[in-house]
């Protein structure tokens, strides 16, 4: 009998251990999945798209998703709703809806270190909802005067490639999108199309 009373306790005391181990494992695991999904989930790993994974405020523009929401288009100052559209409803291509703006005034600016100017027309483009598009008109004098002094910086022999103007459209996007952000705390131009380019 005194055989079985120790055996009980030595089971015992082992059956506690395997508990507290088996907590202690729950506990960390558990604890470890919570952290990986609040990581995944603030955008601190990989998964989703960059652009949907931060918190939404809406006092922000919003992405606008093909064929769900009120993105208009705008073309030539004049706007027209364009989220039911047939174009907005097809499938494929990108995953949020294009909102095109052609900017009224053309810009006229010499190039840098030359007698040559360039006149350029430019329409912009954004996949976020109308208030980008306001926030555009609304600064359209600093955007104007960013838009020049980029041009005054151009170097002449860079205008007449192709690949020049490419990286001429990449830098009028940055610096449209730096005087959104100073004013409205939000850029949203995802980028610069010439619609006119002359260069004398």
């Amino acid at each position: 009998m005194s055989e079985a009373t120790e055996e009980n306790p030595k089971k015992s005391g082992k059956m506690k251990k395997m508990l507290m181990i088996g907590i202690g494992i729950l506990v960390i695991g558990g604890g470890g999945a919570g952290a990986g999904l609040y990581a995944a989930g603030s955008g601190l790993l990989g998964g989703g798209d960059a652009k949907t994974r931060s918190v939404i405020d809406p006092n922000k523009p919003q992405l606008v998703l093909k064929g769900q929401g009120k993105a208009s288009s705008a073309v030539e100052g004049g706007e027209h709703e364009g989220g039911d559209s047939d174009h907005a409803r097809s499938s494929g291509g990108e995953k949020y809806e294009s909102t095109y703006y052609q900017i009224e005034r053309e810009f006229t600016s010499n190039l840098k270190d030359s007698p040559r100017f360039v006149q350029i027309g430019l329409g912009v483009v954004t996949n976020y909802d109308e208030r980008v598009i306001e926030n555009l008109k609304r600064h359209e004098m600093p955007v104007r005067s960013a838009v020049l002094l980029t041009l005054a910086d151009e170097d002449e022999n860079a205008v007449f490639t192709a690949a020049g103007k490419e990286d001429l459209s990449r830098r009028l996007t940055i610096a449209i999108n730096k005087v959104l952000t100073k004013k409205e705390g939000f850029g949203g131009i995802a980028d610069v199309y010439f619609t006119n380019f002359i260069i004398q």
